[in-house]
């Protein structure tokens, strides 16, 4: 895929659909999917338990998916999935099974853990993991995150994320840290509700940030934004459709130039329509939109991201920067 292809023959539907990472039904080859790819030309697939059945069925779907995609002569997509392997693991038996995060002690324990998943991906032609975690729980602290994160302070809790972060890259699996800026002091769980953090911008550089500042320097592939509310961040948006957070604070005062994710949006805590989220999308220089469920929010999303962006300057150069960075990653990592 050529950067100048967009300045030369404008491919709205490409810019689009580049933007978006969306979860199916099944556990095949099917219409549905043949129209997220060949149609909304999206830019990546996430997988769910509920696509995968056994070792030799999931690996026929992602053989169909890539030999459909070739035949559509679009660029390869992300294939993504959540694989901690602490509480949240779509691969479980009878895939192989290893102790994640609350169990990682060290650096041989991080680096056998990432060497292990990243086979196992590389096996299936997944090429992306939505790991590590690096939210910070503090110690006798009741988190929603209490289960999923690495035992210990700011520091270590960086140190190990990054030596998952560098061996997966390493073995040519995107790491995508999360939760941005750091969700470990919520116990409302944001799949359900919309969670505040009230957290200073010192409080969180002094704790919260140390791990994302660490995973930026280890050059992350992604970073996913949480779906929680930091007024004393921003007072008006969530960190997953906030410029202050994901344009200022990330892009421009960390320096992060890698792919950011929101985290899902068929969350119950966002609660805003369509065509405000993807404004918000496209203002903050969020390059992936992940919509996790089949339903209209993909095609919806898709037609808010043509109109705003064939319309408005400011929104296409946006939307262009993103596909020169999905680019760049995809060329790096999928070729």
């Amino acid at each position: 895929m050529e950067k100048d292809k967009i300045n030369n023959n404008i491919d709205f539907k490409l810019l689009a659909g580049q933007k978006l990472m969306v979860g199916f039904e099944g556990t095949e080859l099917n219409s549905d999917l043949e129209f997220l790819i060949s149609e909304l030309k999206i830019g990546g697939l996430v997988l769910f338990s509920r696509n995968i059945k056994s070792p030799e069925q999931l690996k026929k779907l992602l053989d169909q998916i890539e030999n459909f995609t070739l035949q559509c002569k679009i660029t390869k997509l992300f294939i993504s999935i959540d694989q901690e392997a602490s509480e949240v693991a779509r691969h479980k038996k009878p895939f192989k099974v290893i102790k994640g995060n609350p169990s990682i002690n060290n650096k041989a324990d991080a680096v056998d853990f990432a060497k292990t998943q990243a086979i196992e991906l590389n096996h299936f032609k997944i090429n992306m993991n939505f790991a590590p975690v690096l939210d910070v729980v503090p110690k006798n602290y009741k988190s929603v995150m209490e289960k999923r994160v690495f035992k210990g302070n700011a520091e270590f809790v960086g140190e190990l994320g990054c030596h998952i972060i560098e061996t997966m890259q390493k073995l040519n699996i995107m790491a995508v840290a999360k939760h941005f800026p750091g969700i470990g002091r919520t116990c409302i769980d944001s799949h359900f509700d919309l969670p505040t953090i009230n957290r200073s911008i010192e409080q969180l550089l002094a704790e919260e940030l140390i791990p994302f500042r660490q995973a930026v320097k280890s050059r992350v592939a992604g970073i996913m934004l949480s779906h929680i509310f930091y007024p004393n961040l921003d007072s008006t948006w969530q960190a997953s459709l906030s410029t202050k957070i994901a344009k200022n604070l990330l892009r421009d005062e960390m320096g992060y130039k890698g792919l950011i994710i929101t985290d899902d949006l068929d969350m119950k805590s966002v609660k805003h329509d369509i065509k405000t989220s993807a404004k918000q999308i496209l203002l903050s220089d969020i390059d992936i939109v992940l919509i996790c469920h089949k339903g209209p929010d993909i095609e919806n999303m898709h037609k808010e991201f043509i109109d705003l962006i064939k319309h408005n300057e400011k929104k296409f150069e946006s939307a262009k920067k993103t596909f020169e960075r999905i680019t760049d990653i995809k060329n790096k990592y999928l070729n």
